[in-house]
């Protein structure tokens, strides 16, 4: 069953509720009867060619100029070791085509039994806010998705705001022998694929200072 992520969408023309169908790799909504599809929130882009006069903006291909909100559920570990559900209500702010990416925020809310943990909503990607409600965390509490996986990891070259989280859940013996740059190069070309950093499979192990990245937060 593909997860459904509820929310709102708003932009300059009002606003309505949505549903996010998550496949795990394609972001799919549909706004004002108007299907979009992509990799990422600011990346979804209209499966068929807008209108003339379609309430949307567009840069290149892509929504913007709008908020896209929704509640993601995930797990956290606590310090005794047990696994408990939590939400993680996230608000995407995507600027207006002549200022697209420096005014993109992401701003999260991780709502948990032991209270809520927000980022400061200053922040360009999931990966800095993620980090920032970790460390809001109580101690020895964690959050249990591919972020904080012993096999996940990005590129040097920079991070997307979100989906560009490299998988190396099939070459974990040489994944684990990176510490550097130079080394999370040259084992590139062995990622099994790009995951979402919410995203958790069977497979996950809790992150300790594998990597180019090294430790999570």
């Amino acid at each position: 069953m593909v997860p459904l992520w509820l929310g709102h969408y708003s932009d300059r023309h009002g606003s309505e509720a949505i549903t996010i169908h998550n496949d795990g790799r394609t972001l799919a909504v549909r706004i004002r009867g108007v299907a979009f599809r992509g990799a990422a929130f600011d990346v979804l882009d209209p499966v068929e060619p807008l209108g003339p006069g379609a309430p949307f903006l567009l840069t290149g291909d892509s929504l913007c100029a709008c908020t896209i909100e929704c509640d993601v559920p995930v797990r956290v570990t606590t310090a005794a070791g047990a696994v408990e559900p939590a939400t993680l209500r996230c608000r995407i702010v995507l600027g207006a085509p002549d200022d697209r990416g420096g005014r993109d925020r992401v701003e999260l809310a991780l709502h948990h039994g032991t209270g809520v943990f927000a980022t400061s909503g200053t922040h360009a990607d999931f990966e800095a806010a993620l980090i920032e409600v970790q460390r809001a965390l109580p101690p020895g509490a964690g959050l249990k998705a591919c972020i904080s996986c012993a096999f996940s990891d990005y590129h040097p070259a920079g991070v997307v705001m979100f989906a560009g989280l490299a998988c190396f859940r099939d070459n974990k013996a040489g994944y684990r022998a990176v510490h550097g740059k130079r080394e999370l190069l040259a084992a590139w070309g062995t990622l099994t694929g790009f995951v979402q950093e919410t995203y958790l499979c069977a497979e996950y192990e809790r992150r300790g200072d594998e990597g180019y990245r090294g430790a999570f937060p």
